[in-house]
């Protein structure tokens, strides 16, 4: 079933632009990226925004992901945009986002950074290459889930989970740049298939993708432009939600609450 288009929310109408911006930036130096996740989701199933959505996902394999921050970030107008970079000053996560200066999305975190950027985000998400070997498979899955517990506890998650927080005190003492090596250890040797886990994901094999799922594009209506998307997306879709075309019931469309406090026109140093 395919919705009909309605009408933005200021907040998606803003995220719009900034992904139109960073589309005309990669664009600009040749560098591959493709919706991904809810966006990916929300092109194919919306032609746009899934109406209860409040985020912009996009995802890059590791060579381009590197060549977007070497190349291209510089282009974003310092004034305007932010570049949050993986692991960077002030951003433990292991992933990047592009910020919009002078506004606030301040999420439902005990902040420990003061110094933090907190304006409007599109994630910016890295993809990498898959061992072959079933056993390295599952290691490389459990260190990506030990770098995000050290991400969060960095970034001041807050849960009321006993299990979550002895976890997340656990990995603290794991040294990051193992970690690091045996979740992208075959980042330089190309194998059949690809790993998502860095963008989040927390079941093993809905995050084990064929390579050709993330190379191949096609370009797909999103709002009111064209964006590039898996060529095979339905496949991956169906991977990631299973009846993806089917409406989730109105009870279930529901926004992830993970925003504490918005503010579009003002900058979160204000708050």
């Amino acid at each position: 079933m395919t919705a009909q288009p309605e009408k933005r929310t200021k907040h998606q109408e803003l995220l719009l632009e900034m992904l139109k911006d960073f589309d005309a930036v990669c664009r600009k130096h040749h560098i591959a990226y493709r919706l991904f996740a809810g966006t990916a989701l929300g092109a194919a199933r919306h032609h746009g925004f899934i109406p209860w959505d409040d985020d912009v996902d996009v995802i890059l394999m590791r060579s381009e992901y590197e060549r977007f921050f070497s190349e291209a970030a510089g282009d974003f107008d310092p004034e305007i945009y932010y570049v949050q970079q993986e692991h960077g000053p002030h951003w433990p996560m292991p992933f990047s986002k592009l910020r919009r200066n002078n506004t606030t999305c301040i999420e439902k975190y005990h902040l420990r950074d003061a110094k933090m950027h907190q304006g409007v985000y599109i994630d910016i998400f890295p993809c990498d290459s898959l061992s072959d070997r079933p056993l390295i498979r599952k290691l490389q899955f459990a260190a990506s889930r030990a770098i995000f517990a050290k991400a969060l506890y960095a970034r001041g998650y807050e849960t009321n989970s006993r299990g979550k927080k002895l976890f997340m005190q656990f990995c603290r003492l794991l040294p990051q740049r193992q970690l690091e090596k045996i979740c992208l250890g075959g980042r330089k040797t190309e194998t059949g298939m690809v790993h998502t886990f860095l963008a989040g994901g927390r079941q093993l094999k809905k995050n084990m993708l064929p390579r050709a799922w993330m190379e191949d594009a096609v370009e797909i209506r999103f709002e009111d432009a064209s964006f590039p998307i898996s060529a095979q997306y339905d496949a991956l879709l169906t991977q990631l939600y299973g009846d993806w075309r089917t409406l989730p019931s109105p009870a279930e469309r529901k926004c992830k609450e993970h925003v504490a406090i918005l503010d579009l026109e003002h900058s979160y140093t204000e708050y």
